[in-house]
């Protein structure tokens, strides 16, 4: 005998009543009936013990159900015509494995505000606009707004984007799927790079240069081809319009100067298989003072001295940088981070006191002299070149003897 709870026996009883006693229902069948109904869905039903086939499950008989003391009547059995069964579709066996995409109906980007195009802006629009399989690479140094620019180019265009941050963990199960219990159930679940193909919207694959040689599970998909998931046996073709977009702070050759720990060496024939490849670099004095300019309109704090100031300090930063004179920089994001401080703290040197924090104490230090040079009216740039020239006066002076 069969004990069922309250809820349960509600369930059989009504089915019973449209299908028959012991009928075996189709997983349609039974989402259709609990829907027309109300009755809740009884995940309890499609348990093994009561799976005879793929996606079909049998209603216990009534006959064979216990009475339980709380006062339930519990109908006679049903003389009722031969059970009802569904159609057995091979497909559609496959299919049961296969969880519901993402319930999401749109995965276009939210607009920046304050975004300023620049830099390449322009060649990746056109690019999408194409809606070519046109696989891009984009490089270049942390927070100068590689992703951000793809993902607002996308908000222009209100085009969909499928962005997946790529770790030295990430594998074929996380990027194409792999099969998870749901509501009791294993079933196959279709990665973000399924959606993206099927969709017709481009994959961003972010700080992709993270990733170890089980990107190379990608391989097909690069090519614009379609995939095969041999998991659940099905064939995944690309509809118009899917692209893949990477970016990274390397070209994928690792950081030869450490700078970058846990970048790594990626498989030539990956990166060979991205069209372009597009270096971004900061973005210019001008450009730069609009993006923080708009930074500081989007926080409600705008002042345009020390927007100027920020700009002016970040630049001669860089310029140490890449003349080896200092192991840090400071990225537009960073910019950003002391144009929000300012909004809360409304105070300026606390603000990037704070936002450098996190570099050592003697780079901290001197980036806090510098920029309270900068904020009494020295030129920077005029006094290192006027040490240059003291430097040169010197060597030569020497040589003469």
């Amino acid at each position: 005998m069969i004990k069922l709870t309250p809820q349960r026996l509600k369930f059989v009883e009504s089915a019973t009543e449209k299908f028959g006693d012991g009928a075996v229902l189709s997983r349609s069948q039974i989402n259709e009936f609990v829907q027309s109904t109300g009755i809740s869905n009884p995940s309890w039903f499609k348990r093994p013990k009561y799976r005879v086939g793929a996606a079909q499950y049998k209603l216990p008989s009534l006959g064979d159900i216990e009475k339980v003391s709380r006062n339930i009547k519990v109908s006679k059995p049903v003389s009722t015509p031969a059970p009802v069964v569904a159609e057995p579709v091979a497909q559609e066996a496959v299919m049961s494995l296969v969880a519901t995409n993402m319930e999401i109906e749109n995965l276009v980007p939210s607009p920046f505000e304050g975004f300023v195009p620049w830099g390449h802006f322009a060649t990746i629009k056109k690019i999408v606009e194409s809606k070519m399989f046109y696989p891009v690479f984009v490089t270049g140094l942390s927070g100068n707004g590689k992703t951000l620019m793809i993902e607002q180019i996308h908000a222009k265009l209100k085009k969909e984007l499928i962005r997946v941050n790529i770790t030295i963990e990430t594998d074929e199960d996380d990027l194409l799927g792999g099969f998870r219990l749901i509501n009791g159930e294993t079933k196959f679940v279709p990665g973000p790079v399924i959606e993206a193909m099927e969709r017709g919207c481009t994959l961003l694959l972010d700080e992709c240069d993270l990733g170890s040689n089980k990107l190379l599970a990608l391989q097909p998909v690069l090519e614009g081809k379609g995939v095969y998931l041999k998991k659940v046996n099905k064939w995944v073709t690309p509809k118009e319009g899917f692209n893949v977009m990477a970016t990274a702070n390397t070209k994928g050759k690792g950081s030869e100067d450490g700078r970058f720990i846990g970048t790594n060496i990626l498989n030539e024939a990956f990166l060979e298989r991205f069209a372009i490849t597009i270096e971004q670099p900061y973005a210019t004095t001008a450009t730069e003072k609009k993006i923080v300019l708009g930074s500081m309109k989007k926080y409600g704090s705008v002042d345009e001295e020390f927007a100027t100031n920020l700009v002016t300090w970040a630049e001669v930063i860089r310029k140490t940088f890449f003349e080896g004179g200092v192991d840090e920089v400071i990225s537009t994001r960073r910019l950003d981070h002391i144009a929000k401080a300012f909004a809360i703290f409304e105070d300026k040197m606390k603000s990037i006191e704070l936002c450098v924090n996190r570099f050592d104490d003697d780079t901290k230090e001197s980036f806090m002299d510098l920029y309270t040079k900068i904020d009494a009216g020295v030129d920077p740039l005029a006094e290192t070149e006027t040490v240059n020239e003291t430097e040169e006066d010197e060597d030569e002076s020497e040589s003469s003897f």
